[in-house]
């Protein structure tokens, strides 16, 4: 009993150390009047802002707080809360995201808030032209890389298999002899032909772990990378790429559209469905592609140029709209021309027409479905860009906006994409 009771003891004393630290006591709400944040021109929005420690207001907290359309506020104001809270107001003449960002400053710490309402967002249209031979460009530029064979090869991972699934690290040729998009692969175990998702990577230099749930559903998942590189390499790899030869990618030869960085990661996308086709058991009938951020922009370039895929599912897309700054409006991340105006970057306003989601999005058809998402206080892709994006599609689609989340996800947007896609993928 004494050997059992000591035992209990170094459990217990081991619990705290285990204990994992989430959220913070001190909250920052900007909450609006209508509880869908929507809002028709015209219309006055009213916000109400709360600093609360553990649950309770605080008295005489310090304010800073900015309003105004989003990326181009034009309130900056500090004040101090004397019963910690605050009552503001904000209207649009034109369609269009009022933001509210306050930071409050507590016991030397900062902690922050925001809201964007939108005002008739249904009617938000995108600034970026089409050039004349946007399609031609694509469609020769997807006919020369296939003129290179995808020669794959293919790696067994049984660290990663189940007993329902297969994982493979593979590779296939993509524009060029040896230059590579690198993938994980993740196959049903029980033999049969299945429908196939595509699922595409957010920026940065990381590995990749593969989508094993999904195929456990019985569907056949690609997780490729964009670097060129294997995706099953130790961390330090990736950290020393991202922060030395591919630190900025995204603005690699963005003054030339035929020396993009992103010429090579688009056209990888077109090859990975190629593989798709021709060395998995896809059924031939149901691919679907999906991802975020980045993702959600090669999602949408790769529905908008290859026919096969059948569904699509973009969640904040970036690279969306790069000339709305020119007019002073929010632009889609990487917000190429808003530090400068554009001034002296008339290739790259060009180059940038080829690599605007807006236009991908153009291209897709009545026999494609697609499932949008984004958060309203999104501050790397602006709400803004997300539905004018959103209004340019023609097709079938459907928008679950999750207004609080920022750059990130929340666990019911994250069950309601994955249930939306298996119901795609499976009709």
């Amino acid at each position: 009993m004494k050997k059992l009771a000591f035992l209990l003891l170094a459990v217990l004393a081991l619990l705290p150390v285990q204990a994992q630290i989430k959220g913070n006591s001190i909250v920052v709400t900007v909450e609006p009047d209508h509880q869908d944040w929507n809002y028709k021109v015209g219309e006055t929005a009213k916000f109400t802002v709360e600093v609360r420690r553990s649950g309770t207001l605080v008295d005489n907290v310090q304010i800073d707080y900015q309003a105004g359309p989003e990326m181009y506020q034009d309130v900056k104001k500090t004040v101090t809360l004397k019963d910690g809270t605050l009552k503001l107001t904000g209207k649009m003449a034109q369609p269009g995201f009022y933001r509210v960002d306050v930071t409050a400053h507590v016991d030397g710490k900062d902690y922050k808030g925001a809201c964007a309402a939108a005002f008739s967002p249904e009617q938000l249209k995108p600034s970026t032209v089409m050039p004349a031979d946007f399609k031609t460009f694509w469609e020769n530029a997807i006919k020369e890389a296939r003129y290179t064979s995808l020669e794959p090869t293919k790696r067994l991972l049984p660290e990663r298999c189940t007993k329902d699934v297969n994982v493979y690290e593979v590779s296939f040729q993509n524009v060029r002899w040896n230059s590579r998009t690198y993938a994980i692969l993740c196959v049903p175990a029980k033999e049969g032909r299945y429908p196939a998702l595509l699922r595409v990577p957010g920026a940065g230099v990381r590995p990749y772990g593969g989508d094993v749930w999904t195929a456990s559903q019985g569907v056949i998942t690609l997780e490729i990378g964009i670097h060129g590189i294997p995706v099953t390499m130790e961390q330090k790899v990736y950290d020393d790429l991202a922060n030395g030869a591919l630190n900025g990618y995204w603005n690699y030869g963005m003054d030339d559209r035929d020396q993009s960085y992103y010429k090579r990661v688009v056209l990888g996308c077109i090859r990975a469905i190629d593989y798709i086709e021709q060395f998995t058991p896809w059924n031939g009938k149901q691919l679907g592609v999906t991802g975020s951020s980045q993702g959600g922009f090669l999602s949408l370039a790769t529905a908008g140029l290859d026919r096969r895929v059948t569904c699509y599912a973009p969640v904040h897309a970036a690279l969306c709209d790069h000339t709305n700054s020119l007019q002073g409006k929010a632009c889609g991340w990487p917000h190429y021309f808003y530090y400068n105006k554009g001034k002296g970057q008339e290739k790259q306003i060009e180059a940038s027409r080829y690599y605007d989601g807006v236009n991908f999005a153009r291209l897709i058809t009545d026999q494609q479905r697609g499932w949008f998402s984004f958060g309203y206080c999104d501050d790397v892709v602006p709400p803004t860009t997300a539905w004018a994006t959103y209004n340019t599609v023609t097709g079938p689609k459907e928008i679950s906006p999750y207004q609080a989340t920022w750059h990130f996800w929340f666990q019911e947007q994250w069950d309601e994409w994955e249930a939306w896609l298996l119901k795609e993928l499976f009709k």
